[in-house]
């Protein structure tokens, strides 16, 4: 299943047919999507052939529509990176910009089972619906980056392309009040310009916005940031950097340990987060957008999808080889 947007047809049509011959299977089925259905009919025909792997070809937002129909078939899913972000696959060490080095763990790789998240989404006019989500929900300037980005500047500038809107969100400093609670805590109320409910933790250029998400522990991960005033952002891209920096150093870990906390960054871990909100407010899913939201309640479904990683890449020991 590709996005014939975002991937070189040919390139991946090259990789493909060379590692599936080497590793002895049959031709491959071809899909692509179409622009204005987000892939769904794509992922629906490539299900409808019961394949062994289906291998999704193309960004954040392809990935995400192809996990969500593949997981409850149990289809394991392989990854080739063809995105703006490639969020799921940088979280998971599957090689970026490299197409052969992604085909090759399809067929080559490791089975590794993660985590799904769901979200009920409500708009608080009766409306209601439930969207799959692989890596970040996020309301705020998540959101807002995602809506005022265009598909043209994503593919001309890549991950610069968003600098436009964080800046402008930054500049607003528009905070919203909410009020949430995690797995059957007590509900707390708070102001925040921006929420992410995590499964995964690491953002394009390395940043580690949640330290603690994994995407195979059963658990979702929440960050509130509520920064005072326009000059608290330094203090929180200073800390998200350095916990990127210091990722896999044990001197770094015990250096962020000794540091204190940024106050404007709150964390929380659970498997329910439930949220309303005064005023409803934009919602992205994994870069796309979902409209406006007044209340949502997401949960996590513990190692329901199936996905092939490198033998090498960094994580979790898995169980089971790919077939």
């Amino acid at each position: 299943m590709y996005n014939p947007v975002k991937v070189r047809l040919g390139e991946l049509r090259r990789a493909v047919q060379r590692h599936e011959s080497s590793a002895g299977w049959a031709p491959s089925r071809w899909y692509g999507t179409a622009a204005d259905d987000s892939g769904r009919e794509a992922v629906e025909d490539a299900l409808a052939g019961e394949p062994a792997v289906l291998i999704v070809a193309g960004g954040d937002g392809t990935v995400r529509v192809a996990c969500a129909a593949a997981h409850p078939l149990g289809v394991p899913v392989a990854l080739v990176p063809a995105g703006t972000g490639n969020l799921l696959a940088r979280n998971l060490g599957v090689p970026l910009n490299d197409v052969h080095g992604a085909v090759a763990v399809a067929f080559t790789g490791t089975m590794r089972e993660v985590d799904v998240a769901v979200a009920l989404l409500e708009d608080g006019e009766g409306g209601r619906r439930t969207e799959t989500f692989m890596v970040m929900a996020g309301i705020g300037l998540d959101a807002e980056m995602a809506d005022s980005t265009s598909a043209w500047a994503k593919k001309r500038m890549g991950w610069v392309a968003y600098v436009p809107p964080i800046a402008r969100s930054i500049g607003a400093h528009r905070l919203f009040r909410l009020h949430y609670r995690v797995d059957r805590g007590r509900t707390r109320s708070a102001s925040a310009h921006t929420v992410i409910v995590g499964n995964c933790g690491t953002l394009t250029g390395n940043m580690l916005l949640i330290p603690a998400a994994r995407v195979d522990d059963g658990l979702l991960d929440v960050v509130l940031l509520s920064p005072k005033g326009r000059f608290g952002w330094a203090g929180i891209g200073a800390r998200l950097a350095a916990q990127g920096f210091a990722r896999g150093s044990r001197l770094g870990a015990r250096l962020l340990e000794l540091a204190p906390d940024v106050q404007a960054l709150n964390y929380a871990q659970g498997q329910q987060f439930d949220v309303r909100f005064d005023t409803p407010h934009a919602v992205e899913l994994d870069g796309d957008r979902f409209g406006l939201v007044a209340r949502a309640r997401i949960t996590v479904r513990p190692g329901a999808l199936k996905l092939c990683v490198s033998a090498q890449a960094h994580g979790p020991e898995t169980e089971t080889a790919a077939p």
